[in-house]
């Protein structure tokens, strides 16, 4: 969302890295420790140190280090965001300044470069912090900038995780999860070395914060941590050879509107040994994507109806926390929209009545139905096809792998950066036609980046 909204004003984004961030937290109770080795005190061997500001290696550290650098922040009247703790905000007439903190990495942007750049010069004198330009890289992700918006990849750090796995001519998959898993009894034992297959997993994780293609396989994949198959590591070995298919595939943040809106889905006993459903949604603001999300249900659903409604629930939780943060950014929202592909969920989250097809769903499931009679969310159905959410809960065929790829502007770099071909626009599809109305045109509306039928 931070660099979405500095998108849409056109502000520039600047990076600050704090060095020996952890060494100016100032400690707030006493912490002794050994004279360290090669610097003890002959006169005193047995004495210790009394420490008076935090070091590395100390558990308080981070945490001294953040609370010295906001309260800093708030003595320039900066004030906290309620929905995350390390975002930062400031306003004062047309002043609006955004600040980022990820430990000792920080990114602000604004709409005064005065004010700014004083604020950089500030932060230099406190806490000796380097100016490393415009946003460039950030927490192991690659950033590029062009006309129509921002390109997010980690390229390197795909071909690092292939060259771990020894798997770096490997021949590209066009899919990262076969339709149908094998069923050879020989890769039902036990894997070698699943200390291998933990490392790489957990490795492709992180890879998820570009490539939401992979999202659901990860997913799967992670949940097979504690007792690795041969199988299990197959299937990480096809998602290795797709991404090696897919290796200069970006993640592309377009220019764009700020209205919100949300695609949830979800399948029904998709997991062969326990039956439980996997719920799936993204939620997209104007058309860039801004969060997404693969979760394994924690109960058995009866119905598919069930499955869908808590998927509904994940999603409206989540986009409750977005509305919270965009009001920090100064978006004004009116009702968001959630689109849903199963008319029985959306009826039950618009019914206040309780019946006995729901009583044996958990309470805080329901609490969608107040976000609904709140017009904080407005439930859309969505065909089956046209569901975005339908790549975090399934196994698809490339053609329909594709399809949803595009939709979730993970792009080839070729189309991206020759000439900037692929906008915001271009995603959108010309028309839409609800039921009983006739077919609009997408600028006239705010409607979302796929047909909302």
């Amino acid at each position: 969302m931070f660099l979405i909204v500095a998108l849409h004003h056109d502000w520039p984004i600047h990076q600050l890295d704090v060095m020996n961030a952890f060494l100016h937290g100032k400690l707030d109770q006493p912490v002794y420790m050994s004279q360290p080795q090669g610097f003890e005190d002959k006169t005193f061997p047995d004495h210790v140190c009394l420490l008076h500001k935090a070091i590395y290696g100390l558990k308080q550290a981070p945490r001294l280090w953040f609370a010295t650098l906001s309260t800093y922040l708030k003595n320039q009247n900066f004030l906290i965001s309620s929905a995350d703790p390390s975002f930062f905000h400031y306003h004062k007439d047309h002043l609006h300044i955004y600040i980022l903190v990820y430990v000792d990495d920080i990114l602000i942007t604004g709409n005064d470069s005065s004010s700014i750049t004083s604020l950089i010069l500030n932060l230099q004198q406190k806490f000796q912090t380097r100016n490393l330009g415009h946003l460039s890289k950030f927490l192991g992700i690659e950033f590029h900038r062009s006309a129509a918006g921002y390109h997010l990849h980690q390229h390197s750090y795909i071909q690092d995780l292939l060259h771990t796995a020894s798997m770096t001519n490997c021949k590209p998959l066009l899919t990262p999860l076969p339709s149908k898993y094998p069923v050879d009894q020989t890769l039902q034992l036990p894997f070698g070395q699943p200390d291998l297959f933990r490392k790489l997993a957990g490795s492709l994780q992180y890879l998820t914060s570009t490539r939401p293609d992979i999202a659901f396989a990860v997913n799967k994949l992670c949940q097979h941590m504690h007792n690795p198959l041969l199988l299990h590591f197959q299937l990480l070995k096809r998602v290795l050879r797709y991404l090696k298919g897919t290796l200069h595939h970006d993640l592309f943040l377009p220019k764009t509107d700020l209205f919100l809106s949300a695609y949830s889905d979800s399948d029904w006993a998709g997991d062969q040994l326990d039956r439980k459903s996997t719920t799936g949604y993204c939620i997209f603001l104007g058309s860039a994507l801004l969060s997404w999300s693969v979760k394994k249900q924690t109960t058995v659903a009866r119905s598919s109806t069930e499955a869908e409604y808590r998927s509904m629930a994940a999603a409206a939780a989540d986009l409750i926390w977005t509305r919270r943060l965009c009001e920090d950014f100064q978006i004004n929202l009116s009702s968001t929209e959630l689109f849903c592909d199963n008319i029985s969920a959306m009826s039950i989250a618009c019914n206040p009545i309780f019946h006995a097809r729901t009583k044996h769903i958990e309470v805080d499931h329901h609490f969608i139905r107040d976000c609904i009679q709140s017009n904080q969310i407005t439930v859309r159905h969505i065909s089956t096809t046209d569901q975005p959410a339908d790549i975090f809960t399934k196994s698809l065929s490339s053609a329909r792998l594709f399809d949803l790829r595009t939709k979730l502007l993970v792009l080839p770099t070729i189309s991206l950066r020759e000439g900037d071909m692929v906008t915001a626009s271009s995603t959108k599809p010309k028309s839409f036609t609800q039921a009983g109305a006739e077919p609009v045109s997408v600028q006239q509306t705010c409607c979302p980046p796929f047909p909302a039928i």
